[in-house]
């Protein structure tokens, strides 16, 4: 008996110590969300103001202006895919979700698609749908971290002198729901087409209100600024893309530890219940022994 309350001693002190680390990822995660939904707003206004400067600058210029490297001319290249997971475990179903999304939407797309992975884990998933991966790159650790990997892939996608370029550019991710854990879509999977910047694109941003009554215009070179401008609409929506990942990876890690700690919780009660249970046997056993002791003497 004592050997028994010893094990189940031993099984409720190594609960209590993982359900000490499970609190800590919660915490890790909950901290984590707040940062990169915080990258998410603030870059929303930067993109408002690059978007706007577009407008103006495509206004002023035709379809000749824009840079040959932004100009993607429908099918003049491979189609490529940047898909947005994870390198750590612990999340729950972020990587098949945005894994089978991806597959199912490329599934679609004519001719030969290069596949980049942003974390082991999607990776591996992608490869077990038979969509093997063109290139890996880590996922960020934190928001500083972010614009690194934007111009990793920027490089990567961007094909030598001499090669064709891509014909259309997507990007697959998670984008965080309105809901918390316990009700609500935690987050849900999304496509954007990044390239071609064809005259669908222009359209949209010449349509784009300027939101004052003093009319801008372009200083120097239009085609400098354009350029410019381009390269950083570029990056803005593949750092949206990451950080939005982000959010939405440490919000399913937050879910599956809230689910790891009332699993922990249920488990522990069970198991001291059981230890009382042993406990009160225990001393029911002593009084008979002493019980029958006092009444053999007795006699």
């Amino acid at each position: 008996m004592s050997d028994t309350r010893a094990s189940l001693r031993h099984k409720i002190d190594s609960a209590g110590e993982l359900r000490s680390v499970v609190r800590t990822m919660k915490a890790v995660a909950s901290s984590s969300i707040v940062q990169y939904e915080r990258s998410v707003a603030a870059l929303a206004d930067y993109a408002r103001t690059v978007e706007l400067g577009l407008s103006v600058c495509l206004r002023h210029a035709d379809a000749s202006d824009v840079p040959d490297g932004a100009r993607t001319a429908a099918h003049s290249g491979p189609t490529a895919a940047i898909v947005f997971g994870s390198d750590q475990g612990l999340v729950g179903q972020f990587n098949d979700t945005i894994a089978d999304h991806a597959v199912q939407a490329l599934a679609d797309v004519p001719g030969p698609v290069k596949v980049w992975a942003v974390g082991d884990r999607v990776q591996a998933r992608l490869a077990d749908a038979g969509r093997a991966s063109s290139g890996l790159f880590a996922v960020p650790a934190a928001v500083g971290a972010i614009s690194a990997l934007v111009t990793q892939i920027l490089v990567a996608t961007d094909p030598p002198d001499g090669n064709p370029r891509l014909a259309e550019l997507y990007l697959f991710h998670n984008r965080p729901g309105s809901g918390l854990p316990g009700g609500g879509a935690l987050y849900a999977p999304v496509t954007e087409r990044l390239l071609p910047l064809d005259a669908a694109w222009r359209r949209g941003l010449m349509q784009r209100h300027w939101p004052t009554h003093a009319l801008p215009e372009v200083l120097g070179s239009g085609t400098t600024t354009l350029a410019a401008l381009i390269g950083e609409y570029l990056f803005v929506c593949l750092f949206r893309a990451c950080a939005e990942s982000l959010a939405s990876e440490n919000a399913s890690r937050l879910a599956a530890m809230q689910r790891a700690e009332k699993n922990i919780d249920d488990v522990l009660d069970g198991m001291k219940t059981t230890s009382n249970r042993l406990r009160q046997s225990s001393i029911d056993e002593e009084l008979f022994d002493v019980v029958s002791g006092f009444e053999a003497l007795s006699h």
